[in-house]
């Protein structure tokens, strides 16, 4: 039991839905690493304590759910703040996440004739560099995720999504960039950042 009315697979789905919103149980899987077994029941418990609530087969957390999660975090994810280690991987992390908010940008926008339009990818050139720029973001950001996995080990799981589909982009599938239909590199960055926030107690720089 993770406290005396939460249990650890009923945190970690609560937590999920705090990062995807509307999430299946096998997106729940994918983002937590929950064995699917105990994915059900978990969800089954937060539907009836009205945490949670179920639509097609997709979950969304409740205000309540988010109450609750609110006033978990500082309890178990003390020592984490208190890391050197963690924080430290933690602004280092901000600085490649700047950078690659500016490439995201770059990817889906370009500049022609001093005005930003949106990028129609009929420019090979141009979307060749970006990639490649992409492929040197994430290797700097390897040892980065390695020092968060190294104190929260389910966050590893970030590092595998993140070169799953850095290698769906080099096979030349360029939704794997940015697109929010599929595990794309951004989708996966933005989920990791807003799970280091809440580990964390911070907000988002806009």
């Amino acid at each position: 039991m993770l406290t005396n009315e939460l249990r650890e697979s009923d945190f970690l789905t609560l937590h999920c839905l705090t990062l995807s919103q509307l999430a299946t149980p096998e997106k729940i899987h994918t983002v937590v690493g929950l064995p699917p077994a105990e994915i059900e029941p978990a969800l089954a418990r937060l539907v009836e304590a009205g945490d949670v609530k179920e639509a097609k087969g997709k979950y969304v957390i409740m205000p309540a759910g988010r109450q609750r999660l609110d006033g978990l975090y500082p309890e178990l994810f003390a020592s984490v703040r208190s890391s050197d280690a963690f924080t430290s991987a933690y602004e280092r992390f901000e600085r490649i996440n700047n950078e690659l908010k500016a490439l995201i940008t770059q990817w889906q926008t370009m500049t022609i004739e001093g005005r930003s339009v949106p990028n129609d990818h009929s420019d090979a050139d141009y979307d060749a560099k970006i990639v490649d720029r992409l492929a040197e973001i994430h290797e700097r950001a390897e040892p980065i995720l390695d020092a968060f996995a190294a104190v929260v080990a389910r966050l590893e799981r970030y590092k595998e999504r993140l070169a799953e589909a850095l290698d769906r982009v080099d096979t030349g599938e360029s939704d794997y960039v940015s697109s929010v239909r599929c595990e794309s590199y951004h989708t996966v960055w933005f989920e990791l950042h807003e799970d280091l926030l809440r580990i964390l107690g911070t907000t988002r720089d806009e």
